[in-house]
């Protein structure tokens, strides 16, 4: 093992070994990575020590990034290995695109395995993989390592979720009895990359890209804080998928230009808007719905997530889009573009609503927070990759259940090799209107 020159450890009369600093590698220095850095300014007792992206500049970039939020002061990396190798590492963050993250899993336990690293612990962006079959192995690997492991699903620790589900759950429920319906949503105009629009490469559309989020906060509102999350069982499942805006012929040229040809949807379309329905059962035998809706071609401000929870004499709201601070620009501002307003903004003029710390409002903060203090306190995270994969399940059953047009019934044989049309190249958009 080589010597750790970062990791402090205490070890208290108990036997429990709590560690007070955490240096923190991200393998993968994109938006997502930026993201973190963002609401690291709130995280305690961790740097971001090292930073390993496959493009050098990429990596410098975000390093320079780091220093200026003042969150550390990163080595660059371009090499996986030699990254984990850093003994200042003692967890990592992974935010590679989909399609990488078992390659990066499989370097990592391989250095672990061999002794060659301090790692206590590894979290994974969302979604975990692009298949079921591959979630599993990359929590095969994690686990056979006897590393802890984090689930980056930031709803789940979004401030108006965790404060709306405690007072949901405390004055309502309690009360008058447990939420039947939990509604999500989460909509804007695309995401910003190239490679999230191919489905061969990224595993899906829309479905796969955003319903991640919304299945997992729906179940998290659903679940009383004190039952476990195997207490509500999924019984059913019914979805659909379509391509209402991107697949118009004005818009495929629009998205051939803006990703320099690389992408073209009249040869090989995803979805950009996907629905999803599965009915829950509680072990005192009480049905419950999640409803989540994603979309790639909603026109407003810019991003919006929706959440809703319905019981017996209650109800809870939230929209991103209705925040405390709006602004005005007539149209004779004539600014350049940009997203310092809300992600995935779309206009520059009139009344938009202003986002005072997205990192923090869409929970990345707290995410963060908590995996760090997780991993010093070496306890396995809240959101962890068991999750990851039941919501992998949940995604590749909502494919499978628009594909069959009908509902499915849990267990779903042949979800693990399951591979929906989408992701291997041949899905038509007008299948919406074929049923079995």
């Amino acid at each position: 093992m080589v010597k750790n020159l970062y990791l402090r450890v205490q070890r208290f009369p108990n036997g429990v070994i709590v560690m007070d600093k955490l240096g923190v590698a991200f393998i993968g220095a994109g938006f997502a990575a930026n993201f973190h850095a963002r609401g690291w300014v709130g995280v305690r007792n961790a740097e971001i020590v090292a930073i390993c992206d496959l493009a050098p500049e990429r990596a410098k970039s975000f390093a320079a990034r780091c220093r200026e939020l003042g969150v550390g002061n990163p080595k660059t990396y371009t090499d996986i290995q030699e990254t984990v190798r850093d003994p200042n590492v003692n967890a990592v963050w992974i935010t590679v695109p989909n399609y990488a993250r078992l390659d990066v899993v499989k370097a990592i336990v391989e250095e672990v395995t061999q002794g060659k690293t301090n790692l206590v612990g590894i979290v994974c962006e969302k979604p975990l993989a692009t298949d079921l079959k591959t979630a599993k192995e990359m929590l095969q690997l994690v686990e056979k390592a006897g590393l802890l492991h984090g689930y980056l699903e930031n709803q789940v620790f979004a401030p108006a979720v965790v404060r709306g589900k405690e007072i949901v759950w405390r004055r309502g429920a309690s009360i008058t009895g447990r939420p039947y319906l939990a509604r999500a949503a989460e909509e804007h105009s695309g995401p910003h990359s190239p490679w999230f629009w191919q489905p061969t490469k990224s595993g899906g559309g829309v479905l796969l890209d955003m319903m991640c989020h919304s299945h997992e906060a729906a179940r998290f509102l659903l679940l009383s804080p004190d039952e476990d999350k195997s207490s509500l069982k999924p019984r059913a499942i019914a979805a659909e998928i379509a391509s209402l805006k991107w697949t118009r012929p004005e818009y495929i040229k629009k998205l051939k230009e803006s990703t320099g040809n690389v992408v073209d949807y009249s040869k090989e379309p995803a979805e950009d808007f996907a629905r999803s329905n599965v009915i829950y059962e509680a072990e005192d035998g009480t049905l419950c719905i999640s409803d989540v809706t994603t979309s790639w071609c909603y026109t407003g401000p810019g991003l919006r997530l929706t959440f809703e929870v319905l019981g017996p004499e209650y109800c809870l709201q939230i929209n991103t889009l209705q925040p405390g601070s709006y602004v005005f620009f007539s149209r004779e501002v004539k600014g350049p573009q940009g997203e310092d307003l809300v992600e995935k903004q779309l206009a520059e003029q009139g009344l938009m609503p202003v986002i005072p710390d997205e990192s923090v409002a869409y929970g990345y903060q707290a995410e963060d927070r908590h995996m760090v203090e997780s991993f010093l306190q070496r306890k396995m995270p809240f959101e962890n990759w068991n999750d990851g994969v039941f919501v992998m399940e949940l995604l590749m059953a909502s494919y499978m259940a628009a594909e069959k047009g009908r509902k499915l019934k849990f267990p779903i044989s042949g979800l693990e090799e399951y591979k929906p049309k989408v992701a291997k190249g041949e899905w038509k958009p007008r299948s919406v209107l074929e049923v079995e």
